[in-house]
């Protein structure tokens, strides 16, 4: 269904949080230090937010259970994943069309609440997400679908994902193998994808102006983050290391070893004010909207003070 004014959430008016799973909440089975007091935090203050994930693995309630076995307590609204983006996507591009399925729960449970059924002879797509069943069988099917029409949809590009005994192939690593063998381009959704930020951005119920993204991956998180205008709390507990940073074109706003330290600096406090006090504040210089010049001034303000001082008035 496509989005009206009667079922957009309403905006919040307080700074709200797009915060990314591996890497940055757990790593593997075991939770990172000063996750479960920020999310108690978040709470605690009624601050929104979402943990955005790029796995389409699990479903919301899979991975509710999962958090609270790490003593985080959260409810199923607060996950919102790549499965669940790219299904409300293809229902507004296609109502009530079919897909051969290369994925688990959380994939097919997306699909089926928006409408789709699996189909294994003609389906309208073949959508790759994350799975531990993948077989050859599978990819000879996608690649004859996809020969025969089938439009090809990742949920997400990621060439592999971290486990505690190290990496395992990723969707991105199963959607290459199906190009190559098709000539066919993925439309590839999930993190950095316009498509899946602005749909969490909708679901979160905050304007980009203020919106803070926290994640440990520069080619997703940050990068979708930066392309929209949001805050960008980069973690080097996952897959980035801060000697990396001068390959990207592009920045986070801030860099800290954990998610832990958004507490330990006070860094958390000062993002938040600082989000809402530029939501507030109209550029002289600019026609264009607040949060456009925020996304592109952040970078270059040493601190929130100086931001502020330099392009509100």
């Amino acid at each position: 269904m496509l989005a009206t004014l009667q079922n957009v959430p309403p905006l919040s008016t307080k700074t709200g949080f797009l915060i990314d799973m591996d890497g940055v909440i757990y790593r593997g089975h075991k939770p990172i230090r000063g996750a479960a007091e920020l999310i108690a935090r978040l709470l605690e203050e009624e601050y929104p937010f979402l943990f955005l994930t790029n796995n389409s693995q699990r479903s919301r309630r899979d991975i509710q259970l999962r958090l609270k076995r790490m003593d985080i307590c959260v409810e199923e609204r607060h996950v919102f994943t790549c499965a669940m983006a790219t299904a409300r996507f293809l229902a507004r591009q296609n109502p009530g069309g079919t897909a051969y399925v290369i994925g688990e729960g959380g994939l097919l449970n997306a699909l089926h609440v928006n409408g789709y059924a699996v189909d294994d002879l003609h389906p309208d797509y073949v959508i790759v997400g994350e799975g531990k069943t993948l077989n050859m069988d599978m990819l000879e099917k996608a690649v004859t679908f996809v020969n025969a029409g089938a439009r090809l949809i990742a949920t997400n590009m990621d060439p592999n994902c971290p486990t505690e005994r190290g990496m395992r192939p990723g969707c991105g690593a199963i959607v290459r193998a199906i190009e190559a063998a098709t000539g066919r381009t993925a439309l590839a959704l999930g993190k950095p994808s316009p498509i899946t930020m602005c749909e969490a951005a909708r679901e979160l119920g905050t304007p980009p102006e203020r919106t803070v993204v926290i994640g440990d991956t520069m080619e997703t998180d940050i990068l979708g983050g930066v392309q929209l205008g949001f805050s960008t709390v980069l973690v080097l507990s996952g897959g980035t290391r801060r000697s990396e940073l001068n390959e990207f074109a592009y920045r986070p706003t801030h860099v800290v070893k954990s998610i832990g330290d958004l507490l330990e600096r006070d860094l958390f406090g000062t993002i938040a004010a600082w989000r809402a006090a530029a939501a507030r504040c109209a550029c002289p210089q600019s026609s264009s909207p607040t949060w456009v010049a925020a996304g592109r001034w952040a970078v270059e303000a040493a601190t929130p003070q100086a931001f502020l001082a330099q392009r509100c008035s």
